[in-house]
């Protein structure tokens, strides 16, 4: 694939890391005048307003987990335009606070971050999903508004399971038949799509050769049924003729920021406004490729909170750097720090992880 059809995988690893840096500080100086809880963290952790930051990893992170114990946001409770929810299955929920330049940032950059798979025009969409889990639009779950936020690159959408979260086999038939001959657009997080979708679709042999599929989160439970990531796409492509598949990982607090896998399934990408560095859970130290870590994430994204750098209670590991089929760094997540609190946009499968505050 050209690098002009790229959309927002362009820039080298370098290039990326010399563009974010003063954006991102720059983000975080607004935070500290915006958010006092902010401001106090980072000043009771050695970063005050005049450190000056020579490097990414530099800058100071945020454990996901201070989104579930203190209402952090950078803008006054009137600006408050929607509030997001994490979808942890226990403890308390991780709660996003978005103005409306936020929440429309986040919404356009997902899209420039989609398109690079699906193209520019919207295709024919079957939501391996209930179209129960829309019932609130102004306080979503996490998987909520994943979906929602998916559906604005489809139309015709058919949902694959009724109000019960049963699979309805008449409408997901009627859709492959109807669209079936041309591209279309496959939804839904991970395991999901394997328990609803592909038993079906290999039991029926439906065709699924012009879909793409998009899918997320969940890979604990195929874990569980010793159903790896290559084993996913191998049997999709076997048993049902799909070949264009992408996994993405994100969470609600980096809304709109979505690390993509490539077309090779090798691994899941930067965006350009995108970072991950993996740190070792014990001392904080930046590992290298090749050294399995703590995920943090950096995007210039979040203005309304202050959640541009994150400590995730995710394990990952980067397998390379500018050397895959889309620029910059080349990363899989391969499980939760154990005894953290389980969490996932499939309300779902995941391990667990703990976190820490800024250092």
């Amino acid at each position: 694939m050209s690098i002009d059809t790229l959309g927002v995988f362009r820039l080298t690893q370098p290039a990326k890391e010399e563009r974010l840096l003063p954006e991102v500080a720059a983000r975080l100086t607004a935070h500290r005048a915006g958010c006092p809880p902010y401001r106090r963290i980072l000043d009771a952790t050695g970063h005050g307003p005049d450190r000056d930051y020579r490097s990414l990893d530099a800058l100071p992170w945020l454990p996901v987990r201070m989104f579930k114990t203190h209402a952090l946001k950078s803008i006054p409770d009137e600006a408050v335009f929607k509030t997001l929810t994490s979808s942890g299955t226990t403890g308390e929920p991780s709660r996003i606070f978005l103005d409306q330049h936020a929440a429309a940032a986040q919404s356009r950059m997902l899209s420039r971050t989609m398109q690079t798979v699906l193209g520019p025009h919207r295709l024919p969409m079957l939501l391996v999903d209930t179209r129960a889990i829309l019932a609130d639009r102004r306080t979503f779950s996490a998987r909520g508004a994943g979906v929602l936020g998916m559906m604005g690159f489809g139309r015709d959408h058919a949902w694959a399971l009724d109000a019960d979260g049963v699979p309805d086999h008449t409408t997901i038939e009627a859709f492959i038949r109807k669209n079936g001959g041309q591209p279309f657009l496959i939804f839904g997080f991970t395991f999901m799509v394997w328990q609803h979708l592909y038993e079906l679709a290999r039991d029926h042999g439906w065709d699924l050769g012009n879909g793409i599929l998009v899918h997320s989160g969940g890979w604990k439970k195929l874990q569980d049924l010793a159903v790896s990531p290559a084993e996913f796409r191998e049997r999709f492509t076997r048993d049902t003729g799909l070949t264009r598949i992408h996994n993405f990982y994100g969470m609600v607090e980096q809304i709109g920021t979505v690390f993509l896998e490539g077309p090779d399934g090798g691994g899941l990408y930067c965006p350009d406004f995108a970072d991950v560095i993996i740190r070792d859970p014990r001392t904080w130290a930046v590992l290298p490729p090749g050294e399995p870590g703590l995920i943090e994430l950096i995007s210039t994204l979040p203005t309304s909170y202050p959640g541009n750098v994150l400590l995730t209670e995710d394990l990952g590991v980067i397998h390379g750097v500018d050397d895959g089929a889309w620029p910059g760094k080349r990363f899989e997540v391969i499980g939760r720090l154990p005894r953290a609190e389980a969490r996932g946009c499939s309300d779902v499968y995941a391990v667990p992880a703990q976190g820490r505050a800024a250092r």
